[in-house]
């Protein structure tokens, strides 16, 4: 089977972690230049009003601001940390799993990082850890232009294009008011389903 080539995103969306989590050998795009409007510094979650984008400010900086997603540092002039947080903590505190998790996930978030790409591996190691599954990955040297001896799911990463999955619904916090959101960030999901997240993940489909 290809090896499956994925970004590192931050707290990904479950489609990314279907892709993580049933992929035979995993490999990250470490040296493509950094794009907006992805999932490389944002995430959704269910907030008490519906769908609810959190945005990691970064520092813009190069020619025509491109710059390579590597060298990419975190804009901490604002407080986003703290927000991200007690944004996850009011959407997800009644959720059946938010306590038994939530001590996992606060470090991020009461110290500053410098580099995206370093702060979103270790996101997914906290992901990792909860979900008790080593995921063992290596990291591209180059840039993979030609995939044919890949399984390109980078797509996955863009926020415009969403992966055409039709995943099985669960309970979600919010879901009497506005109803089942798909393809949310990865924490939704952990949060609602805790120990059966990856027995949901291994069951779904993405195309």
């Amino acid at each position: 089977m290809k090896p499956t080539l994925l970004h590192p995103t931050y707290f990904g969306s479950i489609a990314q972690f279907v892709a993580i989590v049933q992929a035979e050998t995993l490999i990250f795009e470490d040296c493509d230049n950094y794009q907006k409007q992805t999932y490389r510094n944002r995430t959704y979650i269910y907030g008490a009003n519906g769908k609810l984008l959190l945005t990691i400010p970064i520092k813009h900086s190069g020619k025509d601001n491109r710059q390579l997603y590597k060298d990419v540092r975190i804009e901490n002039a604002f407080q986003w940390q703290l927000l991200h947080w007690k944004s996850i903590e009011t959407a997800y505190r009644t959720s059946p799993f938010f306590e038994f998790y939530e001590d996992e996930f606060i470090h991020l978030f009461e110290k500053k990082r410098e580099f995206l790409l370093d702060f979103n591996y270790e996101c997914l190691q906290v992901i990792s850890d909860c979900l008790q599954q080593d995921n063992i990955y290596s990291k591209t040297t180059s840039y993979k232009k030609d995939v044919e001896d890949y399984h390109d799911m980078r797509i996955l990463a863009t926020a415009k294009k969403e992966a055409p999955m039709k995943p099985e619904n669960y309970i979600q916090v919010f879901s009497d008011k506005y109803g089942f959101i798909p393809n949310l960030s990865i924490l939704d999901l952990l949060f609602n389903e805790g120990t059966n997240t990856i027995t949901y993940l291994e069951n779904q489909s993405i195309f």
